[in-house]
This record gives structure tokens, C-alpha cells and sequence, in this order.
């Protein structure tokens, strides 16, 4: 898979249409936000080219993470996020049990797969390009994620909310999983959507 990756806590491409503008101006000065995975409104998911003939879609149930970021300096953004690796889930038990086996993820060994941002560079449309460094299957590589911002505001409970997404396309084998699925599904295609909760 080649890679692509701001401060949540570790992870894993398609750019979608621009929401609000990645740098759109804000009254809130840097804050920390903690990804709300709690109440579900957090997602790494991820696809596959199954043989050339469809799309295989999964996702992974466990995650954390936090980021910092400022609407007025977002090019000062950081991300970490951190996976539980066991928790993938393709809808299919049988496929699960094979995804977490040394062919692939081999959970025993390697329960965790992170990412945490090291950069981020911003693009003229407002979207960004954010770097980082992802751990998976035991190897660290940099990737770049394309990150657009979905938006922020107050919540309906008293709280604030910033939404971002992104997507990065990974080698496989550069992370040591050389399971051979055919030419077409050398890569994995990682999709994020971000919802933090300021604290």
C-alpha cells in the first residue's frame, strides 16, 4: 500500500468534495479535542480490491485518539491515533479470523497500529495534506493523508465539536503482509472520518 497521513492518536484514498475550508475562520483558539469514538462518531475504515471484481469493505471497531488543532493556524494541527488491530471487522467471521492470523495483521504479535501526524501542509482549495508516521504490522512508514475539514461548533449538550476526513492508499507488502491476493489487491485504501469532542 503506498502511504498518505495532524495530533490524534494512531492510524490508517479518495478525496471527496470540499466542505468548509480546512482554514475557515474561528472566534476558538488552539484547543484539544478527543475523538469521540464513545458515541460512535468516529470511523477507520478501509477497502480492498477483491481480484479486479469488487470492492471489500471493513472497518475497525476499537480506536482512540486526539488532536489539537486552531482554525486560524491549522498548518499547526497534530494528530495521534492508536488501532486495536483485533477489532477488524469485514462482516464476514470466517474472512475476520484470516485478516487477524499471521497472513495478514497477526493480532497476537502486533495488537496495535498507529498513527501520529508530523506535519501538515495546506493546499490553496483549503484542503490539506497531512504527514505522519503509521505503525502496522510492526513496520513505521510516513504517509500523507488528504484531509479536508467538515466543520466545527457547538454541540447540542453544551459541548464543541470539529469534524475532519481523510484517505490514504497504502502498499501492503510495505508493511510486511505479502499474503498474495492476485495483482489487483496490492493495496489498501484507508478512509477516515474524525469527530473530536473539545476538552
Amino acid at each position: 500500500m503506498k502511504s498518505h497521513p495532524m495530533k490524534l492518536m494512531p492510524l490508517t484514498t479518495a478525496a471527496a468534495a470540499l466542505a468548509l475550508s480546512f482554514a475557515q475562520p474561528s472566534t476558538v483558539a488552539a484547543a484539544d479535542y478527543v475523538i469521540d469514538t464513545k458515541g460512535a462518531h468516529a470511523f477507520v475504515q478501509f477497502r480492498v480490491n477483491h481480484l479486479g471484481y469488487s470492492w471489500l469493505y471493513g472497518r475497525f471497531n476499537t480506536f482512540t485518539g486526539e488532536f489539537s488543532y486552531d482554525a486560524d493556524k491549522p498548518e499547526e494541527s497534530e494528530i495521534s491515533v492508536t488501532i486495536e488491530t483485533a477489532s477488524v471487522d469485514s462482516n464476514h467471521a470466517e474472512r475476520d479470523k484470516h485478516l487477524r492470523s499471521p497472513d495478514f495483521l497477526d493480532v497476537g504479535k502486533y495488537p496495535e497500529a498507529k498513527f501520529v501526524s508530523t506535519g501538515v501542509q495546506m493546499n490553496a482549495d483549503g484542503t490539506a495534506k497531512l504527514m505522519g508516521d503509521f505503525t502496522l504490522h510492526g513496520v513505521t512508514k510516513p504517509i500523507v493523508i488528504d484531509v479536508y475539514k467538515m466543520g466545527e461548533g457547538k454541540d447540542p449538550w453544551g459541548g464543541y465539536r470539529a469534524g475532519f476526513q481523510g484517505s490514504t492508499t497504502i502498499t501492503m507488502a510495505d508493511y510486511g503482509m505479502t499474503y498474495d491476493l492476485g495483482p489487483a489487491s496490492t493495496e489498501a485504501e484507508i478512509i477516515l472520518s474524525v469527530e473530536g469532542i473539545r476538552k
